[in-house]
């Protein structure tokens, strides 16, 4: 007799086996011809508002901007983490990082957790990932590691998918995307992960620049100096290179007749290495731009401001696809928003930092820990590791950067930005009003304005963190832990 009392791993390990067994002699061969497939493409280090559709006028984004007249926009789509590899994990998986045992950077995926394309197919999808890697196979750096991942067999994707590659180049990823195409058997439907390397740092500097510098709106949070104005528009060019790779995928799919067949889902897998972005829990860092296209089903020039997580596109993936989600997915289905039908929203999404490298705390950029939660209309970051100074992802050896530590250091910086970039400490709580101070600027945190909502947000993160099985300690502030309320928390000692 089977205990009921199975660990989580098993129970997703079971539900996946039986689904196996029965689809495998069933359902595999008896896919109707023109069954959903799914083409999910991802940017690298891309934030929301850095395409033409959401708002943005000085971008050349042409190709993503008639894709999104066909489709739906999310203008509040948040990853699970700034950081390529748990984000990821919460995408294949349905799953927060903390969850999956997937906040260290360079973390293999767990072999018994599973993704949603196995479930795909297991039911008779053709499934793959192509591109710029999908990182999900750890990163061992020496020898001693690579012996421990070759022992304990921690690579597994090829175990898990029909079609595994991968490519820094976007000419041939996609060659390697009509090659999927050709591999895929008959009529039988499809899910391929399509990657891109853009906009990821470095950022090209061969030929001329399609974005003028000076003609750029930049940021409310970012220095205006000539440095970062072109850094900014390189950034801008390797977007506009991307819509070109798009622009030919989409292409492709009308060539070959499975436009109206294929959902389409453009996503970035977390934000910009840009100020404020990738690495940090601020809106550059998380909020990333989705739009989705499925001819028929979704109403063209539709936009929404629903809260919607990374964790979301599994379930929703399966649901339009016809196939089970597993109970141990935590992403909620947004397929009804897709369809126009009655959807019960999110209040709220959550998302970590964790280690970036493997090198020990010595700023926020190689390490930290914090968490996040957002509500419709407010912020409340919890910064761990406050107490280590802030540092940028992928850009603290730029010149722009050197050139602002050099005017912080001799006192010709303006004092925003030495308070924003170059403070010896972070708070340790940050609650911001997005509808009034969208750029971040103003912290709330224990205004007695904001009390009601302070109170909401930490509940809500306290609920997230002890359900997820959070290892970091409970966000109780500091000036509350040696009252009698503080002593009675959780592992309070």
């Amino acid at each position: 007799m089977i205990s009921l009392c199975l660990r989580p791993a098993i129970r997703c390990w079971l539900w996946y086996s039986c689904l196996a067994f029965i689809t495998s002699g069933v359902v595999a061969a008896s896919v109707p011809p023109g069954t959903l497939n799914i083409l999910l493409i991802l940017t690298d280090d891309h934030s929301a508002p850095h395409v033409g559709a959401y708002g943005n006028p000085d971008i050349m984004t042409p190709n993503l901007d008639a894709f999104a007249a066909q489709g739906m926009r999310f203008d509040r789509a948040y990853v699970t983490s700034p950081q390529c590899v748990p984000s990821r994990a919460s995408i294949m998986t349905g799953r927060s990082p903390v969850a999956i045992d997937m906040t260290r950077f360079s973390a293999p995926l767990p072999r018994d957790v599973k993704t949603f394309p196995e479930a795909l197919r297991a039911a008779g999808w053709f499934t793959g990932v192509a591109g710029r890697t999908y990182h999900l196979e750890g990163a061992p750096t020496t020898a001693e590691s690579r012996a421990v991942f070759a022992k304990h067999r921690l690579t597994t994707f090829r175990d898990r998918l029909d079609y595994v590659n991968s490519t820094p180049d976007n000419e041939t990823a996609l060659g390697q995307f009509r090659e999927f195409l050709d591999l895929k058997p008959g009529e039988k439907p499809f899910f391929l992960q399509l990657c891109s390397s853009d906009p990821h740092r470095p950022l090209s500097t061969q030929g001329p620049m399609k974005h003028d510098p000076a003609r750029l709106k930049l940021p409310a949070h970012y220095p205006d100096t000539p440095g970062v104005r072109e850094d900014f528009a390189r950034y801008y060019d390797e977007i506009a290179h991307f819509d070109v790779f798009f622009g030919q995928v989409m292409a492709e799919l009308e060539k070959r007749g499975m436009a109206e067949t294929t959902l389409v889902a453009f996503m970035g897998d977390n934000g910009a290495s840009q100020f404020r972005g990738k690495g940090t829990l601020y809106e550059f860092g998380i909020n990333v731009p989705l739009i989705v296209r499925w001819p028929g089903r979704v109403k063209p020039r539709s936009s929404t401001t629903e809260l919607i997580s990374g964790e979301d596109l599994a379930p929703t993936f399966l649901e339009a696809a016809g196939v089970p989600v597993s109970p141990e997915i935590t992403g909620r289905s947004f397929l009804n928003l897709l369809r126009g039908e009655s959807f019960t929203a999110r209040s709220h999404i959550f998302a970590e930092r964790g280690p970036h490298a493997s090198s020990l705390p010595g700023n926020s950029a190689g390490f930290d820990l914090g968490r996040v939660v957002v509500s419709k209309t407010h912020k409340l970051v919890y910064n761990a590791l406050g107490h280590l100074p802030y540092a940028p992802v992928d850009f603290g050896g730029q010149a722009f950067w050197q050139e602002l530590v050099q005017r912080h250091q001799s006192g010709n910086l303006e004092p925003t930005f030495s308070a924003l970039y170059f403070a010896s400490s972070r708070p340790m709580f940050e609650l911001f009003d997005l509808r009034f101070d969208p750029a971040e600027l103003i912290n709330l945190y224990g205004r007695e304005s904001v009390a009601t909502v302070q109170q909401e947000l930490s509940a809500a993160l306290h609920e997230w963190m002890i359900l997820e099985r959070d290892y970091l300690p409970l966000p109780i502030p500091p000036e509350t832990r040696g009252s009698k309320q503080g002593r009675k928390q959780p592992g309070n000692k």
